[in-house]
């Protein structure tokens, strides 16, 4: 009875495992065209403190920089209350091209970062697994060259985000602020 109760338990989790899609990477990633200025558009995540905080979120800009060694800089800057806040973050690159990871020095947590699509000259869908002790969280983010993007981009940044598991009550297009200028 114990011995089929635990091989049934086991095909469950091998189930369970086995029906997780792996989330792809842009196909011939060009981390080259990849650098430069990017607007966050769309910010979907299932994290505590992204449904904290979400009714506050707006467009921030984030730069992309080629860093040693092939990694990347990536410097976000945030509007908060009223003056700007900047994240600077290292990217390490991984052997996929378009994927990477990051540990959070503040948090303590790690990060799981892949390109999923783009055409490097107008968006980027990223998508993030970050796992802290326990705890694993998703953010799909989706970025712009300008701070208006066409409807069809915004509704795949929707419809990735669903696919992902994300409730339509966390996938946020961010306003805009004053400060956000193309």
């Amino acid at each position: 009875m114990q011995a089929t109760l635990l091989s049934l338990l086991g095909l469950a989790l091998f189930g369970a495992l086995h029906g997780q899609e792996e989330v792809t990477v842009q196909p011939d990633f060009q981390q080259e065209k990849f650098t430069g200025k990017w607007y966050s558009i769309g910010l979907a995540s299932n994290s505590r403190w992204f449904k904290e905080k979400k009714q506050v979120l707006k467009m921030c800009t984030t730069v992309v920089a080629p860093a040693a060694d092939g990694n990347l800089n990536v410097t976000s800057t945030y509007p908060k209350f009223d003056r700007c806040e900047k994240r600077n973050s290292l990217f390490l690159k991984t052997d996929q091209p378009g994927r990477f990871s990051y540990t959070s020095p503040r948090w303590g947590s790690q990060h799981d970062i892949r390109v999923v699509e783009t055409n490097y000259n107008e968006y980027a869908l990223l998508y993030t697994k970050k796992f802290k002790g326990t705890d694993t969280f998703i953010m799909v983010t989706l970025y712009g060259r300008t701070t208006e993007l066409n409807p069809e981009l915004q509704e795949k940044f929707t419809q990735f985000s669903l696919a992902q598991g994300l409730p339509e009550d966390t996938i946020l297009l961010l306003p805009k602020t004053g400060k956000n200028k193309p």
